[in-house]
C-alpha cells in the first residue's frame, strides 16, 4: 500500500493483533468492500460471491497475528481471497454447483452502483463474455488500474511473477476488448446478427462468444466501429469501488471454536480473546456480539417503497436492499401512494392512419437485466428482472400453431418503485389480419382457423407485436405459459427507439401506427397483472392492478 494509506492503517493493524476491538471493526469495515469488488467480479455475482467473502474475512481475521508486516496487508488479505476463489473453482469441478442460483450478476451491479455510461459501461458488461480464469486475473488487473492495488500486489496475489503477470495480464485486456466487440455489436442492428442470435439465450458464455466473435470478424457492419473505441485501462482509471448492496451482512462466528481449534488455526490468543468476550462494540456499521459473532451490517438508504393498496391483504416485502422491513402505513397513507391510472378494460384499436401523438421523455439513467442485453423467455417458470430508470420493450411471440386455447398472460412482481405502460408499437396489434392463413395458417398474429386461436383472459388489453414500459426502480416480469404457447423477448431500450417505433406507420410496409399511451406524469398508465408482493406462484397475480 502506498505511504499515506500505510501510516493510516499501520497502527491499526497491529492494535488490532494486540486484540483492540475498536481497531478490529475498523479494519474489517475498512477492508470489506476492497475484499467484496475482488471476489465478486471474479465470481461474476454468483450466489457464492457472499459464502467466499465470508470465508475470506473469517481466514483473515483468525490469522492476523500471523501477520508481521502491517504494510503487506492488503497483498496479504487479497491472496487469502484469491486462494478462496480458486477453491470454491476446484469444489465446482469436483460437484458442479447449480449455476441456476446466481444473483444480479455484478457487472449489473457495477453499472446500477456507479452509475457507468457510454463505454465505461461497455467495459462492465462485457466482463461476463469472459472464463472463469480469466475474470480472476481481470478483477485484480480493474482494481490495479482503478489505483486500488499494486502491480507488486496483482502478481503476488495472482501467485505469479511481476514478469508472468505482464504476459497474463495483456491477454486479458485483448480478451476484453473481444468482448466488448460482442457488446457493441448486439446493441447495434445488424439483420444477420439477430438472426444468428435468434437462438441464443441472452446468457454468455463461451460457445457464444466464439460464434459472435467469428460473425464480427466477418460482418462489415459489426466491425466498423462508429465511435472511437478508447482502451479500458484509460475507462477505468480511478474509478470507485461498487459499494456493498444496502443490507449486505458480514457474519463471521468465532463462539463455537475451542482453544486447541483456536491454536491449530493459527489465531492469535489476543485476536480470539478480543472476539470472545460477552461485550458489545459498536463502530462505522461493524459489530461485536456477545458470544464470539463479527457482524457487519450495510444499513438501507432508501426510503421504504411505497404501500399497496388497501385491497391487498398480505404485507409488502421489504425492499430487496433493506435491512429491516419497512412499517405499515395506515389506510389514508396507502391512498395517498398510490399512481397511476388503473387498466381495467379492452380499449379498441385506433384508426391505422391516426397520428399517435408526442411520446413524453421521461428521465433515463439505463435499465440492467438479469439476462443481459436481451431476455429471450419461451417457457413456464422462466423470468427477468429489471432495475434501473429507463425504458423496455417486450415483444410478443403468439404460438397457436404449437399449442391454441386461453392464455396465461405474464405478470409483473416484487415491484419497488414505479412502473408505466407507456406505448404500444411494433405496426401492428396482434389482432391484426397479417394474412389469409397461407404463413403457417396464420390469419391474424393471434392465430387462424386452421391452427386454432389463442384467447386472453376477459378484461385483458389486446397486446400489440411491441409492448413498451417505463421503470424506476425494481420489477421481474414473469412467464406463465399454461395453456396456450407464447415467448417473451425482453429488452431495454430507449426513448428514441420507442418514439421511432410508435411513428412507424402504414406507408412503410406496417399495419398501423403505434399508440401512444404515457400522459408524462403519475397519472399515465400502468400495466394490467403487477403487484408490488413477490407471490409463489406468479400466475395468481390478478389484471386488475392497484399499485
Amino acid at each position: 500500500m502506498d505511504e499515506a494509506a500505510g501510516r493510516q492503517w499501520r497502527s491499526t493493524i497491529a492494535a488490532a493483533q494486540a486484540g483492540d476491538r475498536r481497531a478490529l471493526d475498523e479494519l474489517v469495515a475498512g477492508w470489506l468492500p476492497l475484499v467484496y469488488n475482488v471476489v465478486g467480479r471474479a465470481l461474476d455475482g454468483h450466489a457464492d460471491v457472499d459464502d467466499v467473502v465470508q470465508e475470506t474475512m473469517l481466514r483473515a481475521v483468525g490469522n492476523l497475528g500471523s501477520l508481521r508486516d502491517p504494510d503487506s496487508f492488503r497483498s496479504w488479505l487479497i491472496a487469502i481471497a484469491m486462494r478462496q476463489i480458486r477453491d470454491r473453482a476446484r469444489r465446482r469441478q469436483s460437484a458442479p454447483l447449480d449455476e441456476a442460483a446466481a444473483q444480479q450478476d455484478f457487472a449489473e451491479l457495477t453499472v446500477l452502483r456507479l452509475g457507468l455510461e457510454g463505454q465505461r459501461r461497455e467495459v462492465a458488461e462485457a466482463v461476463p463474455w469472459l472464463d472463469d480464469e480469466d475474470r480472476q486475473l481481470l478483477s485484480l488487473w480493474w482494481l490495479e488500474v482503478a489505483g486500488e492495488l499494486s502491480r507488486r500486489e496483482l502478481a503476488a496475489a495472482a501467485g505469479i511473477s511481476r514478469q508472468h503477470a505482464a504476459v497474463r495480464v495483456q491477454r486479458v485486456k485483448e480478451r476484453l476488448e473481444t468482448a466488448r466487440g460482442i457488446v457493441r455489436a448486439l446493441d447495434g442492428a445488424c439483420p444477420e446478427l439477430r438472426d444468428l442470435t435468434s437462438r441464443w439465450n441472452g446468457r454468455p458464455d463461451s460457445v457464444w462468444r466464439k460464434r459472435l466473435a467469428r460473425h464480427i470478424r466477418g460482418c462489415g457492419y459489426c466491425g466498423d466501429a462508429r465511435e472511437t473505441v478508447v482502451p479500458a485501462e484509460r475507462l477505468l482509471v480511478g474509478l470507485a469501488l461498487v459499494p456493498l448492496p444496502v443490507g449486505f451482512t458480514l457474519s463471521l462466528a468465532f463462539g463455537g471454536k475451542t482453544a486447541a481449534a483456536a491454536a491449530s488455526a493459527g489465531w492469535s490468543a489476543k485476536v480470539l480473546g478480543a472476539l470472545t468476550q460477552p461485550v458489545v462494540a459498536v463502530t462505522a456499521g461493524a459489530t461485536i456480539v456477545a458470544g464470539g459473532a463479527y457482524v457487519v451490517t450495510v444499513p438501507s438508504d432508501e426510503p421504504p417503497p411505497r404501500a399497496s393498496a388497501p385491497t391487498v391483504t398480505s404485507p409488502s416485502p421489504s425492499p430487496k436492499f433493506s435491512a429491516s422491513p419497512s412499517p405499515t402505513p395506515s389506510v389514508t397513507q396507502r391512498k395517498v401512494q398510490l399512481y397511476g391510472t388503473v387498466v381495467d378494460t379492452v380499449d379498441k384499436a385506433p384508426d391505422p392512419d391516426a397520428d399517435p401523438g408526442a411520446l413524453p421523455r421521461r428521465t433515463e439513467a439505463g435499465l440492467t437485466s438479469t439476462w443481459g442485453p436481451k431476455a429471450v423467455m419461451q417457457h413456464r417458470g422462466e423470468s427477468v428482472t429489471l432495475s434501473g430508470r429507463g425504458y423496455v420493450l417486450v415483444r410478443w411471440q403468439i404460438a397457436p400453431h404449437d399449442r391454441p386455447g386461453g392464455l396465461t398472460m405474464p405478470t409483473w412482481t416484487g415491484l419497488k418503485g414505479k412502473l408505466f405502460h407507456v406505448a404500444s408499437g411494433g405496426g401492428r396489434r396482434m389482432d391484426d389480419v397479417t394474412g389469409d392463413g397461407s404463413d403457417r395458417g396464420y390469419v391474424t398474429g393471434m392465430g387462424g382457423p386452421d391452427i386454432g386461436y389463442t384467447v386472453l383472459p376477459d378484461g385483458t388489453q389486446q397486446m400489440w407485436q411491441n409492448e413498451y414500459f417505463y421503470i424506476d426502480g425494481t420489477v421481474t416480469l414473469h412467464v406463465n405459459e399454461r395453456g396456450a404457447s407464447y415467448g417473451l423477448t425482453v429488452m431495454p431500450t430507449d426513448w428514441a427507439a420507442v418514439d421511432k417505433d410508435v411513428h412507424y406507420g402504414p406507408d412503410q410496409g406496417a399495419i398501423r401506427y403505434g399508440l401512444v399511451r404515457d400522459t408524462g406524469d403519475d397519472t399515465a398508465p400502468v400495466p394490467q397483472y403487477v403487484t408490488r408482493a413477490t407471490p409463489a406462484d406468479p400466475a395468481t397475480v390478478a389484471r386488475r392492478s392497484r399499485v
